[in-house]
């Protein structure tokens, strides 16, 4: 947390103490006249001067996940970031459990506070946190259940509480809201934890709570208590519903979920918007506060406006419903924004934020005077002048940087001393260097958007590698979930689950059973039980890597190895003459390129680094290693044959960015193939962005460009004088000659037809060449994995990366209405594919009916030349809510505003397609979504339920490679 040590200057100047005394006498300040981490950094050092927690409101979702990735570097013990959905609070279905279970995550704090726990708390919520839309805290405390070690607890009775409060029994937890027993031990994740807890009893005494890894299953560190709280809403609404029976409750409900209902139980969807008949009062986030919260309300005017857009959208709505439904509705799940905002000034010490200082003779205005420090980049002796001109004003200065040791050395040429602090909380070696007026340097993962401040009545300098080297740290917006990382994560990747088929290296086939822990020795150690043709085998749980999951080529019975039977080995014999004979063939039709002499690239030089620091995001550690294995194969002197194999929007461009400009600088050409004319536009347009500062030239070729263009390049490329080519398949035509091709970058590989590739194959005799995929095709992947081709894979997702919500649906006006419009109430934008061209107009004209107002595109491949551009520039700025359109959008389409995917007959399409479609959006932190429709009364084949259950399953971050080893099977 490298701001903590900034905090508590702030928290101890005279001034800070000034403004506490101003709140404290109930004064409602209003502090302008700062950008985002000035108001961070004061908001912060008044809740810790008061030592109580800390409620930022913000205007809006994204804006808040900014706040958050801010806060989160400042100290706070615990930075939560409040989530609430942009729907009606009267739809017919509910919000989605991962809003309600981060919702729940806050409240059980906040609860946890009320009974003592640690006020070292910092929370941010919208303006929609501040609307009822919670049950109350009485209510939902009444219903959680706190468990402590040595407490007795009747196992049976504990089974029936977990499963009354909403938790779904599993074999083996995977999620939140499920839990598992297996004898004395049992496994609960609740919703309001980062990990789940492994509970193990000595007859009813809780013996021992633990948390645990849920890939590996192994226990981790030991706790004290847990608190499980219901799995959502639900189970409390049925329950005073029930208690209450609120006239024409028949209505609201389907006659099978009143049933449910009445006869104790939870119906599944839709009692969220019944909150208002249950309690006469439902609670806002205010209601669950500690009294002595401090509430900034950032941007007041703005989280005004934004609520007040979806106030007027909802009280519209909930007549509609009411009207829909021919019975009343209370009106008890919205309130006027601006009486919301009022009562948490009202109630609650605190002070209004803004970020400029205006002239409206507010009472209670207060200047931060906070300005930005001019930025040198790369200019290290400006800058060591510009920090000596800081220190004479004896001003503490702070460095924060991603490569904090570099900056320190690059200041020291320019005789500006500064000494690197590896440990931020290191009080006592930064309170030397502030004392001796050193400017302290600390180290950031560049995860917030932050930027060089001053606050002179602070006497506070920061300064950050926006200043030094020119790169803007990036923070991904809106809502993630916080799921706390393992201490000792060792994620199996084949996920065994109790019933799959596994191999042990020495015994063959045999059936996965379950997770048992024995006590040999007097030490207790995990066990997985492997069923064999002749008995049981215990693999010891630090021995996984003796066991892989089977991967079946076909659906015939599988038979159960013997142990120590000559089957296995026998079968491994026959396996390996087999691998031989395709090894052979496969060999001979690379021994060309291997025989073929290749070019050796220089290490890398000043240029490479400046373009690499230039990157405004923290590589991810299976990017660093993907570089560094391509540059190691550019730097020999045989050809290069990579596959960098990757989940969309994993950062594989930024690996052949890397590599094209190492090919350029050593005096070679690069040609980059793309499947489709919109992705060439955006690789050029990237390539032609990153490579500005260079003498170099980058050009495009497809099927846009006129004839005169087309022969102006071709020439270019045979002169030299052309140092990029990004282009389709008309890169492949005969009029293409290179002068010096060095490299040869082909994206997305499966997409270019049997002759393209045939092209392209004469392309490389003696060039290196980089093939970048998220769903390699079988034959691409094959050739990897036996190890013809490298293969470099991109696992690890981007920081605040959301997994894409998949839902498989019959094909429904109602689902697609509701869907569009969810996306539209958060102010997103839709991609609607179909899988032809032909009826595309009548699919435009049936959503026109069915969302009056909507603004509509159409893109497809057949379009007139340039109409397909316009279209997606268009979209691209915004001036359409929807595309509809083909597979054209499939590949690298990068728009982060796009945050829902609907695909019409999705069994029509392939895997890698699906899978290509549903990364189109997801991009930017927002939960995304999308929707696999299929017509309802279709007949699917076997086939393409695999296909579409292989999408539904791979849903998780990073999941490209084993969904390519799926799509092997399925073929």
């Amino acid at each position: 947390m490298p701001l903590t040590a900034l905090v508590r200057q702030l928290q101890q100047a005279p001034l800070t103490g000034e403004v506490a005394t101003r709140i404290n006498r109930s004064e409602r300040l209003r502090l302008g006249g700062g950008g985002r981490a000035s108001r961070a950094l004061v908001s912060s050092a008044l809740a810790r001067s008061r030592q109580v927690p800390l409620l930022v409101v913000v205007p809006t979702l994204e804006e808040a996940g900014r706040w958050a990735s801010l806060l989160e570097l400042m100290g706070w013990r615990s930075c939560q970031l409040y989530p609430t959905s942009e729907a009606s609070p009267y739809e017919a279905f509910d919000a989605t459990s991962e809003i309600t279970w981060g919702q729940l995550q806050v409240l059980s704090e906040l609860l946890d506070l009320h009974d003592g726990g640690s006020n070292d708390l910092a929370i941010v919520a919208t303006e929609r946190a501040l609307q009822p839309h919670l049950p109350p805290p009485a209510a939902l405390q009444a219903q959680c259940l706190s468990l402590r070690r040595g407490e007795r607890v009747d196992l049976e009775e504990l089974g029936e509480t977990l499963t009354r409060l909403g938790y779904e029994r599993v074999t083996s937890i995977e999620q939140e809201g499920s839990w598992s027993r297996r004898g004395d031990i049992v496994d609960v994740f609740p919703v309001s934890s980062e990990l789940p807890v492994r509970l193990e009893f000595f007859g009813e005494e809780l013996e021992k709570l633990r948390e645990f890894d849920p890939a590996s299953q192994r226990s981790l560190d030991g706790i004290d208590v847990v608190r499980l709280t219901p799995s959502g809403y639900a189970p409390l609404i049925a329950a005073a519903l029930r208690d209450a029976m609120p006239e024409g409750l028949e209505r609201l409900l389907s006659p099978e979920a009143l049933e449910q209902l009445l006869e104790g139980g939870t119906p599944d969807t839709g009692l969220r918007r019944l909150m208002g008949l249950a309690w006469d009062q439902p609670a806002s986030l205010l209601d669950y506060l500690d009294p002595g919260t401090l509430i900034a309300i950032d941007e007041r005017r703005a989280a005004l406006a934004h609520g007040q857009q979806w106030f007027e959208h909802v009280v519209s709505h909930h007549d509609e419903v009411e009207t829909d439904l021919g019975t009343a509705l209370a009106p008890r799940l919205h309130r006027d924004p601006a009486a919301a905002l009022a009562e948490a000034s009202e109630a609650f010490a605190g002070f209004d934020l803004c970020e400029l200082h205006e002239t409206d003779n507010h009472p209670n205005q207060l200047d931060l005077a906070s300005r930005s420090v001019p930025a040198y980049p790369n200019a290290f002796g400006k800058l060591a002048g510009l920090i000596k001109g800081f220190q004479k004003e004896h001003a503490t200065v702070w460095l924060l940087s991603a490569q904090p040791s570099r900056a320190v050395a690059l200041l020291e040429e320019h005789d500006c001393i500064a000494r690197f602090v590896p440990n931020p909380g290191d009080t006592p070696a930064i309170e030397r260097l502030v004392e001796q007026n050193t400017p302290v340097a600390l180290k950031t993962r560049g995860n917030a958007e932050l930027e060089g401040l001053q606050l002179p009545a602070w006497r506070l300098v920061l300064i950050t590698d926006r200043e030094f080297f020119g790169q803007h740290s990036l923070a991904a917006s809106g809502y993630v979930r916080r799921r706390r990382k393992a201490a000792s994560r060792t994620v199996d990747p084949n996920k065994m689950r109790p019933g799959d088929f596994v191999v042990h290296r020495n015994h063959g086939i045999g059936r996965f059973l379950r997770l048992e822990k024995l006590a040999i020795g007097g030490e207790s150690r995990d066990y997985l039980v492997v069923q064999y043709a002749d008995g049981l085998l215990r693999v010891a749980a630090d021995q996984l890597g003796s066991l892989g999951r089977y991967r079946a080529t076909s659906d015939a019975p599988r038979e159960l190895n013997r142990m120590g039977g000559t089957a296995w080995s026998k079968a491994k014999e026959r396996a390996q003459k087999a691998i031989r004979k395709v090894a052979l063939d496969l060999v001979k039709l690379y021994a060309e390129r291997h025989k073929a002499p290749g070019f050796a690239y220089p290490p890398d030089g000043p240029w490479q680094n400046e373009l690499e620091d230039s990157f405004p995001y923290e590589p991810t550690p299976d990017q660093v290693k993907a570089i560094a294995d391509v540059k190691q194969d550019m730097e020999q002197p045989s050809p290069m044959d990579r596959l960098v194999c990757g989940d969309v929007g994993f950062g594989k461009t930024e690996v052949a960015i890397r590599a094209i400009f190492k090919a350029v600088t050593a005096g070679k050409q690069v040609a980059m193939l793309a499947p489709t004319t919109v992705l060439a536009q955006q690789h050029w347009r990237t390539l032609s962005e990153r490579f500005a500062p260079y003498p170099l030239k980058v050009s495009l070729l497809n099927r846009f460009r006129t004839a005169a263009e087309r022969k102006a390049i071709q020439e270019g490329l045979a002169e030299g004088s052309v140092d990029v080519v990004v282009g389709t398949h008309q890169l492949l035509g005969k009029g293409t000659t290179f002068k010096q091709l060095g490299l040869l970058v082909v994206d997305e590989e499966q997409r270019f037809g049997v002759n393209q590739k045939e092209k392209i194959k004469a392309l490389r005799k003696d060039v290196d060449v980089l093939t970048l995929s998220a769903t390699p095709i079988p034959r691409t992947l094959y050739m990897s994995l036996s190890g013809v081709r490298e293969m470099s894979l991109i696992t690890t997702p981007p920081p605040l990366r959301r997994p894409i919500k998949t839902h498989l649906a019959a094909l429904d006006e109602e689902a697609v209405r509701s869907a569009i419009r969810q996306e539209l109430d958060r102010g997103g934008q839709i991609f609607y594919v179909v899988p032809r061209v032909e009826g595309i107009e009548e699919v435009a004209t049936q959503l026109r009916l069915m969302l009056p107002g909507l603004r509509l595109l159409v893109a497809h491949g057949q379009m007139a030349e340039g109409e397909l551009e316009s279209a997606m520039v268009a979209f691209n700025a915004g001036e359409a809510d929807l595309m509809l359109c083909t597979t054209i959008v499939e590949s690298g389409l990068d728009i982060p505003r796009v945050n829902t995917i609907l695909i019409e007959d999705a069994h029509r399409f392939g895997l890698a397609q699906l899978y290509q479609l549903r990364g189109r959006v997801g991009r930017s932190g927002i939960q995304a979504h999308a929707w696999l429709f299929y017509p309802g009364d279709a007949s699917l084949s076997e086939a393409a339920r695999a296909r579409l259950r292989a999408i539904q399953e791979f849903a998780q971050l990073g999941s490209g490679y084993q969904l390519a080893m799926r799509d092997m099977e399925i073929r």
